[in-house]
């Protein structure tokens, strides 16, 4: 009898959660796949929540969608091997770093008219980070493991940071502090925004290969996406890991809504995890929720509560010679497309 009573409280406890993890990801609508022009690799999406305006890098150039229309109003051309954009709304100015090129365009907020391009301290900057703190820019370069730092209002490089490894993604507390993974040491460093220096550096066992990276600045959690199917969750002053959370596979985002207190992870596999903050010591996933598989980069408008992810049809793979590793796959023709999911919040 007592067996029967036990296997009946554990099926009604798992129906009970599937039932839960069923509600909270019908929380979320994949609303829309917005056809974009090109036939180019992607990567870092930005989100201008003043304006309503997606920032979408695209090959050798930046295309700008207005979320109301859902059109593109607008192109940033010769940014070659475009990867991130950083928005300084305060001196209505955008900051995109062109890997092919070793530089950082600079561009007009309003009119999208390039202002200047500024050679980078390094080579390939990947990341880049606008700290309204300083109102600096800071490009992370990943092929020569350093930070190039430019003045925002001068358009002036005024220093270099040679980094303990690869960078990827950073976050600013706002504060004067910057965080970013270091890729290939699976740790954080955490950099002091007005000298300059790398201030400490704290690992993320048992997370491997950092990529997305998130900050809830009011509780100084950070969240960072792995390779291994992991999210680290950090407490940012200590450095000390609070938790470790399963995600997708092939993440290279992370994104944390202030108001709903969530963490998105956006995965190539065809995922986008969700994480819920219950507290700054309590955390779960609530909902794994269908993309397209390739859509590993997002950014989130915590104003209208919008995702949106950036991917594409692909062809096979192809070998290189030599037992070299493979090629990326071919991008199918006119399949590239901006996802909008919906956080279905009422």
């Amino acid at each position: 009898m007592k067996k029967i009573i036990f296997t009946s409280i554990c099926l009604f406890l798992i129906a009970a959660t599937a039932k839960t993890n069923a509600q909270n990801e019908a929380q979320y609508k994949l609303s829309d796949k917005i056809k974009i022009a090109g036939n180019d690799h992607w990567d870092y999406l930005a989100a201008d929540t003043l304006t309503g305006r997606i920032f979408i890098s695209h090959g050798n150039e930046v295309q700008v969608l207005d979320e109301k229309s859902k059109k593109i109003i607008g192109t940033i051309p010769d940014t070659k091997g475009v990867h991130g954009i950083a928005i300084a709304y305060d001196l209505n100015k955008g900051f995109i770093s062109d890997g092919k090129d070793s530089a950082v365009t600079v561009f007009d907020l309003t009119s999208l008219k390039t202002i200047t391009k500024v050679p980078v301290t390094g080579q390939n900057p990947d990341c880049i980070l606008y700290d309204t703190f300083t109102q600096r820019v800071f490009a992370f370069n990943g092929r020569t493991s350093n930070c190039t730092i430019i003045d925002a209002k001068t358009n002036k490089v005024i220093g270099t940071l040679f980094l303990e490894g690869k960078p990827e993604f950073a976050v600013s507390d706002g504060q004067g502090k910057i965080f970013v993974n270091l890729e290939n040491r699976n740790m954080i460093c955490q950099i002091n925004a007005q000298t300059f220096m790398g201030e400490k550096t704290f690992s993320i066992a048992p997370g491997e290969s950092p990529s997305g990276l998130a900050i809830d600045v009011k509780n100084h959690i950070l969240f960072s996406g792995c390779d291994n199917k992991k999210m680290i969750i950090v407490n940012a002053q200590t450095g000390q890991v609070i938790t470790t959370l399963p995600i997708g596979e092939g993440v290279d985002a992370v994104a944390f809504d202030p108001v709903l207190k969530r963490a998105y992870s956006s995965n190539g596999d065809g995922t986008l995890t969700v994480v819920q903050e219950e507290n700054p010591k309590s955390f779960k996933v609530i909902a794994n929720v269908a993309t397209q598989k390739g859509a590993r980069t997002l950014a989130l408008d915590s104003k209208t509560q919008h995702i949106y992810l950036s991917t594409a049809e692909f062809g096979a793979p192809t070998e290189v010679a030599n037992g070299q590793k493979r090629k990326r796959p071919s991008i199918v023709e006119n399949s590239f497309v901006l996802l909008q999911i919906d956080v279905l919040t009422k």
